[in-house]
């Protein structure tokens, strides 16, 4: 059947034109159910059994499928996990609302109708002749809808009735007014809440129910101002009243944030519980601009936690926190307050339940791992079991009533402490996608075993011949770069970057190649690593392995012996890596005179040219930052860190950089030439010069001039500011200029003028990613263009198109922020598994002076904390702060930015979800304030020492006596055992 709407449409310049839209009709679409005789074809697609095997229901006392609304599928996708939900009938329309209002919820979704053992049947509902409806004139789309969904429950109803089955379908909803007009159309209909509690055993289920409101009471008094209404929002943003952005939490302060309005360079400041009005970092946001007399400025408070206030009175802790706000004396900033939510970017968040002495409370707060968001209230009757484990909460609502955000629990993911938890904590707070590779992805990698064939080398030339090596950290095996140099007859040098060639392997379009675009990097932590591509390419057919023969794409120079380059050219190539080095060992051949194999002078040869491009770019105005970055020792056997060191950097780690920097630009502005509005770049956007302004006050206290008006200047101030007796100073300096500036980003040429693809950290004014395809999708972005550039490769219309490209970006941009983040949390959670049950002095720096705390820096372990001036023990103990110059004094004793101390840490874990390092002032000496020196031996030899002390211990336990009457032969066996 063919149905038919016809409707006119005027345009701009006044032509009217006739519009038809055809819609067909079907009768031969079958109901999915194995006891229906009576649909065509009912050999085909059956899903829904007899309804026997269905949950038992103490309401529904006859076998029965379900049929949901799109309400109920938004908000209770986590009770329609779980298995003992079946026989559930997905309409057309509720797969097409759900699509269109929220992407996870549909993938979700997805993946339970794509499991057979669910029985989640969709029925095309807007093509059967019986079930589809038309919009009524002045029906919503949404009254519309659920209209269809009842028709096509009415109709299940009807049809499976006249088959002689005693099966019902029973209608899903919490809409009230959809459930009312249901009974009185005679249909079945239930809400989920009622649901549930009429099956068996569903105490579990009941938890995970997604509630609106828990009924908490006022007591007459709201806690939070009303958010405006939707209409309100629209218009007061149409006129330019109110202004709408993204708020960002503050990590240091919980009752701060940011609001990034676009077009603004400046964010605006949202301060105190009532302002922030229940906004949740990431939030889309309505503000208002307050007036200029009450714009206030950020606190130098560090305040992560109500805890950290020590008041036991609830108003008598608001008016503290409110002092804390409205004392700091800096210039002031625009300033608002949030009137309104456009969007929630709620996500399910993992921690624990906060402790709770109530028996039989079923109400409990639950704390997530992220500070940033705030404490959830959940129903839960499972607490002294889930109050052990790390668990997921969702955010339901936030009434205007409740101090917190009310949500459910979804699932538990293991016990509090266990290490595979805590990663999975790690990887899950920080987005990072992790499951196992799909059997579709797998099916798109070559057949085992594989080997070059004459077809695999058409089109590439042959470096097989050369001295390859390769140079990389210890442990590293997806080795994406190696390096040659040879002599050439004229006296240069010619210089080949052999980087992996990932795309002879990921073709466009395939299972491989989305994942890999979804996952867009190799995310690394301590002990592990999640890999954006599977094992068997990125540590195998594609990692250059010494002595293996493997396919790259090959950047060649020729270079005279003052770096310059003469010319360039790029090739597809096979090449058989000679030696794969660790930095050390390649700084060991390169140090050593008796080593002079052709590795060796080649590895020479490098180090002298990379130094010369490296001073050259210095010359050129790029920045020498740095961050603190450290390295773990584990243990084999549990896993944990055994010691802590802060990265030590060799000149061979400068050689690699260089040349990896210069094929990067090299290919940069390759594919830019030949596709200016489609290459993948990379940008450094130059910062604004507020940024800049702690380092040039820190340089200030210090008696250095910080010029930050452009990076060579920057550069230039930095190279000069070094002091007597403090010989980290420059390299603190250089920390907290890296903390001024900027993210670099992805993004496609013709999204951005070129004066915009400057690099300000490299000073190049075009950058892009090319040397590191195993890891990054970024790269194999840009091999894909630079193999048609060079005729390697035919195009495709993907790989042309700008607009999918940018999004490809924007993932790119996100995945790598992310996987940063994870990274970061991964070393501070290792770095407490370190300091559990100990306590050392060691020797730091203050990297800022706070208005409560200074912020130390340990060089030793490259790690930082917070070492506060107040706490109940020194009450005695008086500090002033300055907000000049952002001192603290003591007495005679001023801590100033970059001072040199000594701190005890120690690990306090009385709070399981934010353990943190506790830092207290060893030197200088302030009585009643600073404590006694401790044991200052390294853990490990401390450890060592203990592992000794065992063994004493066991083997003087079981040592014969002097006066033993044991044989000969039992002598022998201890003497054996104790060797």
């Amino acid at each position: 059947m063919l149905t038919t709407k016809v409707f006119f449409r005027k345009t701009k310049g006044g032509n009217v034109f006739k519009v038809v839209r055809e819609h067909y009709l079907r009768d031969d679409i079958h109901c999915g159910s194995t006891v229906c005789d009576q649909c065509l074809y009912k050999d085909q697609n059956i899903i829904l059994d007899n309804g026997d095997s269905t949950t038992k229901s103490s309401t529904l006392l006859q076998p029965y499928y379900l049929l949901v609304d799109t309400n109920i599928v938004l908000d209770q996708i986590d009770i329609l996990e779980e298995d003992v939900i079946s026989n559930v009938i997905i309409l057309q329309t509720v797969l097409e609302e759900v699509r269109h209002k929220s992407s996870n919820v549909y993938k979700k979704l997805k993946d339970i109708i794509n499991n057979p053992r669910r029985k989640f049947y969709v029925f095309i509902n807007e093509h059967h002749k019986e079930t589809y409806i038309e919009r009524k004139p002045g029906e919503s789309i949404n009254d519309r809808n659920d209209r269809a969904i009842r028709v096509a429950t009415k109709w299940y109803n009807m049809h499976l009735n006249s088959s002689g089955d005693n099966i019902i379908t029973v209608l899903l909803t919490d809409d009230v007014q959809n459930r009312e007009l249901a009974i009185k159309e005679g249909m079945p209909v239930t809400s989920m809440d009622n649901y549930i509690a009429s099956l068996e055993n569903s105490g579990f289920l009941a938890d995970k129910l997604c509630k609106r409101s828990y009924g908490i009471k006022s007591d007459g008094q709201e806690i939070f101002p009303c958010h405006l209404i939707p209409t309100q929002l629209h218009d007061g943003i149409k006129n330019g009243k109110l202004l709408q952005g993204t708020f960002l939490a503050s990590r240091e302060n919980y009752l701060e944030g940011y609001v990034n309005i676009e077009g603004m360079e400046t964010s605006i400041l949202i301060q105190g519980r009532s302002n922030l009005n229940r906004v949740v970092d990431g939030d889309t946001v309505a503000i208002e601009l307050l007036t200029e007399d009450q714009w206030s400025s950020p606190s130098d408070i560090i305040l992560q936690d109500e805890e950290e206030v020590d008041v036991d009175d609830a108003l008598e802790k608001e008016k503290i926190l409110d002092k804390f706000i409205s004392s700091n004396k800096m210039q002031k900033t625009p300033t608002g307050k949030v009137v309104g939510i456009i969007r929630r970017n709620w996500r399910q968040y993992c921690g624990i339940l906060q402790p709770s002495n109530i028996e039989g409370n079923v109400r409990h707060l639950f704390v997530p791992a992220e500070r940033k968001i705030p404490k959830i209230r959940i129903e839960t009757r499972q607490y002294k079991v889930l109050s052990k484990q790390r668990i997921i909460v969702a955010i339901d609502s936030w009434p205007r009533n409740s101090r917190y955000p009310l949500g459910h629990f979804v699932r538990a993911l293991g016990g509090i402490g266990d290490k595979l938890t805590e990663n999975e904590v790690i990887l899950l707070e920080h987005d990072i996608p992790h499951s196992r590779f799909s059997d579709a992805v797998l099916s798109s990698l070559p057949k085992m075993p594989w080997i070059i064939t004459e077809t695999d080398l058409i089109h590439r030339e042959d470096f097989r011949y050369l001295d390859i090596c390769s140079v990389d950290p210890p442990g590293c095996t997806d080795i994406d770069d190696a390096l040659h140099c040879i002599d050439l007859p004229n006296g240069n040098f010619e210089i080949g970057v052999h980087i992996a060639d990932v795309t002879h392997f990921i073709r466009p379009g395939t299972a491989l190649d989305k994942e890999a675009a979804l996952r867009a990097t190799t995310v690394y932590l301590v002990d592990s690593r999640i890999q954006m591509l599977p094992d068997l390419l990125s540590s195998n057919l594609c990692s250059l392995r010494e002595n293996e023969e493997r396919l790259t794409f090959s950047c060649i120079w020729e270079m005279d012996k003052d770096a310059n380059v003469i010319n360039t050219r790029y090739c597809k190539s096979v090449i058989r890596s000679r030696a794969a080095m660790t930095y050390e060992e390649a700084q060991l051949k390169i140090d050593d005179p008796t080593q002079k194999d052709s590795i060796a002078k080649s590895l020479r040869k490098l180090n002298s040219l990379a130094k010369i491009l490296k001073k050259k770019r210095l010359e050129n105005g790029a920045l020498v930052l740095a961050s603190p970055e450290i390295r773990f020792q584990i243990d084999d056997e549990t896993h944990d860190p055994i010691n802590v060191q802060a990265k030590q950097l060799k000149e061979t780690n400068s050689l690699i950089e260089e040349f990896m920097l210069l094929a990067n630009i090299s290919v940069a502005k390759k594919i830019v030439k030949e596709f200016p509005e489609c290459a993948v770049l990379r940008r450094h956007p130059e910062p604004p010069p507020a940024n800049f302004e702690p380092l040039i006050k820190a340089g200030k206290n210090h008696g250095f001039i910080i010029n930050a008006n452009s990076g060579k200047e920057l550069a230039e101030s930095l190279d000069k500011c070094h002091k007597e007796g403090n010989p980290y100073f420059n390299t603190m300096l250089r920390i907290l200029a890296t903390r001024c500036i900027m993210q670099a980003v992805y993004f496609i040429s013709g999204t951005h003028q070129p004066s915009e693809y400057y690099h300000y950290g490299l000073a190049c004014p075009i950058y892009t990613h090319f040397t590191s395809p195993i890891r990054r999708y970024a790269d194999v972005m840009v091999h894909r263009l630079l193999a048609v550039c060079i005729d390697a490769d035919t195009t495709c219309s993907d790989l042309l198109n700008t607009k999918k490209n940018q999004l490809l970006c924007n993932n790119l941009n996100y995945r790598n922020r992310m996987a940063q983040y994870a990274a970061r949390a991964s070393v501070a959670f290792n770095i407490h598994l370190f300091f559990k049950e100990k306590i050392q002095d060691e020797e730091g720096y203050i990297l800022f002076v706070r208005k409560n705390a200074l912020q130390i820096l340990i060089p030793k372990y490259g790690l930082e904390g917070m070492l506060y001036l107040k706490d109940k023990k020194t009450l005695s103990v008086s500090f002033t702060y300055n907000d000049e110059d952002h001192s603290q004094t003591c007495g005679d004793i001023v801590f100033r930015t970059f001072d040199p101390v000594i701190v005890q840490i120690s690990l306090d874990g009385s709070n399981v979800q934010h353990e943190k390092l506790i830092f207290k002032l060893v030197k200088p000496y302030i009585p009643g304030f600073s404590v006694p020196a401790v044991n200052t031996k390294s853990s490990k030899t401390v450890q060592e020492e203990s592992k000794e002390e065992l063994l004493k211990r066991k083997v003087d336990s079981e040592k014969p006596s002097s006066n033993s009457t044991k044989t000969k032969g039992s002598k022998k066996k201890w003497k054996k055992r104790k060797h």
